[in-house]
């Protein structure tokens, strides 16, 4: 595998729309602990899935030239499936030198891990209504039955969640539940997470969903990616200075602050 000439204390980007690419950061962190980390979260846009894609796209590709000017990252993973459904072709046309890895949903894996031929896809709105998710479930999963679920709610209900604050079970229970499809003798054996925010709340769905499936969760394969791509530096330590957490909305509420801390993480 082709590794990066990439400087040490150059960083790592995680870029989304909120928090939800906290659970990329968390796999990346474990593969990449000699690697600095700076985290950004586009909350001033958040949530995607309502946003016109040219105007998403555009937003996105502007951001990313103050990013990379800025931080001058080894790599920039884009832990949003709707940004980089969206943007990534744009990203790497408009800055060749800048590898991004990407986040897809886990089609293929799903298609692969099934027993019933029953996938759901549990994504934003956005997500679901791209070309790009179809062509994967056409790629790679045409033999199976796949079930897109666009959720307008549970992104937000996710942030909330993970910020300590209520969200009830019948509100969570109502999003999920066009993901349980039962026809034919077979039944949903996998729900691709296919939003970074979910896996938040995924001891909740567990909890909630009518019978037990496997709740794919693409975020160790991000950081796999990532970490393949670039150079290993056995006796490299953490860099001295602190990973840090830019939000484009100016700076988070004091739940939002102390979340990021409790990821190690510096509000700049």
């Amino acid at each position: 595998m082709l590794e990066l000439n990439a400087d040490p204390d150059q960083p790592v980007l995680v870029f989304d729309s909120g928090i939800g690419g906290l659970t990329v950061l968390r796999e990346a962190r474990v593969l990449m602990p000699e690697r600095r980390f700076v985290y950004v979260a586009d909350d001033a846009g958040f949530p995607y899935g309502g946003w016109a894609e040219d105007a998403l796209r555009d937003r996105i590709v502007r951001l990313f030239a103050d990013l990379l000017n800025d931080h001058d990252p080894a790599l920039c993973i884009v832990a949003c499936n709707t940004a980089f459904t969206v943007a990534g072709a744009a990203l790497r046309a408009a800055y060749p030198e800048v590898t991004f890895v990407g986040t897809v949903p886990a089609i293929k894996p799903a298609a692969e891990r099934t027993r019933s031929g029953r996938v759901s896809v549990l994504a934003t709105p956005g997500t679901v209504r791209r070309d790009y998710t179809r062509d994967l479930i056409q790629s790679f999963a045409s033999q199976c039955h796949v079930t897109l679920v666009g959720s307008p709610r549970l992104a937000r209900m996710a942030e909330a969640y993970v910020r300590g604050l209520p969200v009830g079970d019948e509100a969570v229970a109502a999003e999920i539940g066009p993901c349980f499809v039962e026809s034919g003798g077979s039944r949903t054996d996998i729900v691709v997470l296919a939003c970074t925010h979910y896996p938040f709340m995924a001891n909740v769905f567990r909890r909630l969903a009518p019978w037990p499936v496997d709740w794919l969760d693409p975020a160790e394969a991000i950081a796999r990616r990532a970490r393949s791509l670039l150079p290993r530096h056995a006796d490299a330590l953490h860099p001295a200075e602190d990973d840090t957490a830019l939000f484009t909305g100016g700076r988070p509420d004091f739940a939002t602050r102390r979340l990021m801390n409790s990821f190690g993480l510096k509000v700049a």
